[in-house]
């Protein structure tokens, strides 16, 4: 309660008050003024002073904090405004609040243009660095070879260095996404097609088999993400299938998930015969840098891909569940939701 936190911060005058009143009386028992009417007159008149410029006082003290109160709630939007102080104690302070936020302004556009300047020199690096990685492409199509497993092997890192470049412009793309979305209708078909076309160097040079069913399904969706989301999770299957091979299918039909059980118009299905994830890790593989027990044994693993993958999906509005047990491979599932529901 505001009045009684006013009544402890004016405790000292009020404190004071009484003692005076005390005082008075004292003086007058000790030089024996019988005219008891003319100190109750006195007593009453300064306690009525006393008690009206308190009702002054506490509207003044409750004014004051509501315009605090106020300024306090929107400090993150604005700052601009601060009251003036009343007396040389509050100005002082408001000084101090004027230098300090004057000081935050001035680090927080430092640092703004530190990450501006990193983001430029990322973009302009991943750019550049194209351009050699597609000049050493048209080298392997003209040169002859000895051997084509040479060849596959080459254009195999090849990939891998284009798809770290790539990685780089998503992750500095992600802050940014939502102004980045084009949401339409696609043929998922089309999209699955052209990300597996990408990784066939893979599948031909560690022996793997592939197998994609015929579908035809148009999600509501961005081409560009969900092309993202397919290339992650394909990249981590071939990556941890040492033999077997990958089947992608659709399942179709009114399916609920757990969350909120909203139901969905489609789930694309990724499926490997790879290694498996530890139940210990399956919680946390979608955490940013987690790279889990898999991870560590390959060594080479940033724990980034399936965080960005997990963060487009929720933008985008779908879902990634995945299922897996060890030595018998894992499934990653892809919920795309009726284009008249939104998730909560």
């Amino acid at each position: 309660m505001i009045w009684k936190r006013y009544f402890f911060d004016r405790r000292k005058v009020i404190g004071m008050y009484v003692l005076i009143i005390v005082i008075f009386l004292l003086i007058c028992n000790l030089n024996q003024l019988d005219n008891f009417l003319d100190i109750f007159y006195a007593v009453v008149i300064t306690s009525f002073l006393g008690i009206c410029y308190g009702i002054y006082d506490y509207i003044q003290y409750y004014s004051r904090y509501k315009e605090l109160k106020i300024i306090t709630n929107g400090i993150g939007e604005s700052f601009d405004y601060i009251p003036l102080g009343k007396n040389l104690i509050e100005e002082s302070y408001v000084e101090i609040i004027r230098k300090l936020e004057e000081e935050r302004r001035r680090v927080l556009s430092k640092k703004e243009e530190k990450e501006t300047e990193m983001k430029d020199y990322y973009t302009m690096w991943a750019h550049q660095i194209k351009t050699p990685i597609a000049a050493l492409k048209l080298l392997l199509h003209k040169e002859e070879l000895q051997s084509k497993m040479i060849t596959y092997s080459i254009m195999e890192e090849l990939f891998k260095i284009e798809q770290y470049v790539e990685m780089v412009l998503q992750y500095l793309r992600l802050e940014n996404m939502s102004s980045d979305l084009i949401l339409k209708e696609y043929e998922l078909k089309e999209i699955v097609n052209q990300v597996v076309k990408k990784y066939g160097v893979l599948f031909i040079n560690r022996h793997l088999s592939f197998q994609l069913e015929e579908f035809q399904k148009k999600v509501l969706t961005d081409e560009k993400w969900l092309s993202l989301i397919l290339e992650q999770l394909i990249s981590n299957a071939v990556k941890y299938t040492p033999s077997g091979g990958i089947s992608i299918y659709l399942e179709e039909g009114e399916h609920k998930i757990e969350e909120g059980e909203k139901r969905v118009d489609a789930i694309l299905v990724i499926k490997d015969t790879g290694i498996g994830i530890r139940k210990e890790d399956q919680p946390r593989i979608f955490e940013k840098g987690f790279t889990g027990y898999n991870g560590r044994m390959n060594k080479k693993s940033t724990g980034i891909g399936l965080y960005l993958c997990k963060q487009a999906a929720d933008k985008l509005s779908h879902k990634i569940v995945m299922t897996s047990e060890i030595e018998k491979g894992t499934i990653m599932k892809i919920y795309f939701y009726r284009n008249d529901e939104t998730r909560d």
